[in-house]
């Protein structure tokens, strides 16, 4: 899932010991540059042909603006021709998919929380100008373990509790074990920070393990209120399912 902004993924598998040749799918949960700028690298790595699963909206002309600054392309910093060159078939769909009998990605989700909003500060340019990127190839990876769901994310524009909500509904399972990856609390209110701590709860997780978009004051506050529950999931964490 994601490939980080540049040469990171490559390198921290080398240094792992994790044989890239073995990968055969590539999930992308969206379309900015800070998840997708390895994939280069990767496919460079891989030496051989290689599904990508991700949204159509990945390839929009993405950009954000912030305060007066100049508005900053933040999408794939390559041509789909380039990297298709180098082994990469995409699958580009709007649905959830199936990638065996226990992963699969979420495909859109819905925004039903009243408190979760996608990052104003996002657009997208195209031929009728600039428009509010709704960041509709947001997306995240579901597996279904004996213990529970774990749900992986990039970066949950949608909101991470929006994400949680789709993935029981798409799996028809309530029990969500462990949630993972990036969940844009960045900057958030200390409101929404609140109401996505209670539902968190109300859902009953187990492992909570945040990291990116998450920012340190937000991640700091989960620590606390879920103690041994949550982790710090920096680079080089291993993760046993």
């Amino acid at each position: 899932l994601d490939t980080g902004s540049s040469v990171s993924a490559a390198h921290n598998a080398d240094v792992l010991g994790i044989d890239l040749s073995k990968i055969d799918k590539i999930v992308l949960s969206h379309g900015h540059y800070d998840h997708t700028g390895g994939l280069r690298q990767i496919l460079e790595k891989m030496r051989r042909e290689v599904e990508i699963l991700a949204h159509p909206n990945i390839w929009q002309a993405k950009y954000a603006r912030r305060n007066d600054e100049p508005d900053r392309y933040i999408g794939i910093p390559f041509q789909r021709n380039e990297l298709e060159s180098l082994g990469a078939t995409f699958n580009l769909t709007s649905e959830s998919v199936k990638i065996g009998d226990s992963i699969m990605t979420t495909g859109e989700i819905p925004m039903e929380t009243g408190f979760e909003q996608v990052d104003a500060g996002l657009f997208i340019k195209d031929d009728h100008g600039c428009q509010p990127d709704k960041i509709m190839d947001d997306r995240a990876l579901i597996v279904d373990t004996e213990s529970g769901l774990i749900v992986i994310l990039g970066c949950a524009h949608s909101g991470i509790i929006n994400t949680l909500y789709h993935a029981r509904q798409i799996t028809g399972k309530e029990m969500i074990y462990a949630v993972i990856g990036g969940s844009h609390l960045i900057n958030t209110s200390e409101k929404r920070l609140w109401q996505t701590i209670a539902t968190l709860r109300e859902l009953n997780i187990q492992r909570l393990g945040l990291c990116h978009c998450t920012d340190l004051p937000a991640a700091s506050v989960l620590a606390q209120e879920f103690s041994e529950s949550f982790f710090f999931n920096k680079a080089g964490t291993v993760i046993t399912i």
